[in-house]
């Protein structure tokens, strides 16, 4: 497929399913997904269910703008020098952070990069949650939202246990025709900063926490206030945001 362009490729990938669905709010930049198939059987089928659950099935519950705006954002998906500066960003990001000793998952990604919790903070153990400690640290001292992929994001077993994941990622992703190199350079400089005061990162625990999607609608508070303490000392070390 060296030969084959990016649209000749994802056409040929399309053409063997017998339905596909997308979110396009990474790949297109806008909000909103759609599904596809090549099967009159099955398209049938769907339309009938989109009025009840999504809308007409001309628009599926998205606004005529957001419909517009994702027909863009597939053509741009397919454009090789968009794509491409994107990933090479994404590789700058990750080169920076590994030639500073960070713990960052290689080789570079096409969407974004991930932090390696364990490895960043390997006092804090998973049943306080590495990784959304991290990301919290990373939101506070740099504005910068990330993340957590690990054990939060799992749910517990029928018992009330943890299930404990086998990684503890935090992911940065790059969304699309949005950051440019000092972006990138901003968020390395934060990043170095927190890893270099990591040990006053210290774990989370739940002060509500929903039975259901608990990553998403849980509330969690700092463990011996630690994220006011490394507030202080930023302040201290380089001033007000």
């Amino acid at each position: 497929y060296s030969n084959k362009s990016l649209a000749e490729i994802v056409k040929e990938m399309c053409s063997l399913a017998d339905i596909f669905y997308a979110s396009t709010r990474k790949i297109a930049c806008v909000r909103g997904g759609f599904i596809a198939t090549n099967n009159k059987e099955y398209f049938n089928k769907m339309r009938v269910l989109l009025p009840v659950y999504e809308g007409f099935f001309t628009y599926g519950g998205m606004s005529i703008k957001e419909v517009g705006a994702m027909a863009v954002g597939i053509r741009e998906i397919i454009d090789e020098s968009l794509v491409g500066s994107e990933v090479e960003l994404i590789r700058i990001f990750v080169e920076k952070l590994d030639r500073r000793g960070i713990p960052v998952v290689t080789p570079p990604g096409g969407l974004g990069a991930h932090l390696d919790a364990m490895k960043f903070l390997p006092h804090i153990p998973q049943n306080e949650y590495p990784a959304g400690a991290l990301a919290a640290a990373l939101y506070l001292v740099s504005g910068i939202r990330a993340m957590e992929r690990g054990t939060m994001s799992m749910e517990r077993d029928e018992l009330g246990r943890e299930i404990f994941s086998d990684l503890e990622l935090v992911r940065i992703a790059f969304p699309r025709r949005v950051y440019l190199r000092s972006h990138v350079d901003y968020a390395v400089d934060r990043i170095t900063w927190l890893f270099e005061h990591r040990d006053m990162i210290k774990g989370l625990k739940w002060i509500y926490e929903p039975p259901v999607l608990r990553f998403f609608l849980g509330r969690l508070m700092d463990i011996d206030n630690w994220g006011e303490n490394i507030c202080k000392v930023y302040r201290e070390e380089l001033g007000e945001y």
